[in-house]
């Protein structure tokens, strides 16, 4: 059998938390910030967790996370 490998651009884009949730950055943050209001800007800072549809595909390519 061949080995299971990793997607090393999603190992680069998602994190495992320790309760088991993927922690990814938020989008929409990278250019054209001129015309986002600073409140927009301001709350995609930080990250937050995928989505419940996209889990197991993440999941998928993770398959050592």
């Amino acid at each position: 059998m061949p080995k299971m490998k990793t997607k090393k651009g999603a190992a680069k884009r998602f994190k495992v938390r320790a309760g088991g949730t993927i922690k990814r950055g938020q989008a929409f943050k990278r250019h054209i910030l001129t015309k986002k209001t600073t409140k927009n800007k301001r709350q995609l800072r930080g990250s937050t967790a995928v989505h419940d549809a996209d889990v197991a595909s993440v999941k998928a390519m993770l398959p050592f996370a």
